[in-house]
């Protein structure tokens, strides 16, 4: 099954740079490219892409808000992006998490790392096990008004074992990494996550640690 990309960046050379890289590989097609936000929405929604390759800092509609108009809340059919960033602690990012990013890179990652983020997030899963990805969602927790008290507690419905696997996605773990620390399976772990993102209505779990965070199951730093 082929995975259909698309990139957005307002540098031509990265573009470039990036459809190379994807497109040595046998399952990936890049199916559209876009110099800034619109344009990158525009191509979202005539290619019908897996995954959107998505600049933050763009002329005219910044990524933000292209992310936002492909995968915000309340977007029909939301459209997996990944967020490339130069910096990592770009303030941009964080508003990037608000507005329904699946994962982070940095633009100088290495291309067997771009390769497998973008078969994570085209799978659904969300990027969060890299280090950079950890430290951007504790700054922006950490820097981030309090939420309003929610009227009623959103981790009420987990069991004491999602509450458990919730905290170690939190901390960056991988299904396989979290199985050996419960020593189950991992297609135990598999059915709890997919259990505890329905339950927490979360898109994925990145979303996931974003709520863990603000749920105070786990603090900035620790």
């Amino acid at each position: 099954m082929t995975i259909r990309v698309v990139v957005a960046d307002d540098q031509a050379v990265v573009r470039a740079g990036f459809r190379t890289i994807l497109e040595s590989e046998e399952d990936m097609q890049v199916v559209g490219e876009a110099a800034d936000g619109a344009s990158a929405v525009t191509a979202a929604r005539r290619h019908h892409p897996d995954v959107v390759l998505m600049d933050v800092r763009m002329p005219n509609t910044d990524g933000i808000s292209a992310t936002r108009q492909l995968a915000g809340a309340g977007v029909p059919c939301p459209v997996p992006v990944l967020v490339i960033t130069t910096f990592d602690l770009d303030e941009y990012v964080f508003a990037a998490l608000r507005a329904g990013a699946s994962g982070f890179l940095l633009k100088d990652t290495e291309p067997d790392d771009l390769v497998a983020a973008v078969r994570v997030v085209a799978a659904g899963e969300g990027l969060v096990a890299p280090a950079v990805t950890r430290r951007l969602i504790a700054e922006f927790a950490r820097v981030s008004a309090p939420p309003a008290t929610p009227s009623r507690d959103p981790l009420a419905d987990l069991t004491d074992r999602e509450r458990e696997i919730l905290l170690l996605i939190a901390k960056g773990l991988s299904n396989t990494e979290i199985a050996d620390a419960l020593v189950v399976s991992a297609s135990t772990v598999k059915t709890h996550v997919g259990n505890l993102l329905a339950k927490l209505d979360c898109r994925d779990r990145v979303q996931a640690v974003v709520l863990a965070y603000e749920t105070g199951v786990v603090k900035p730093g620790r």
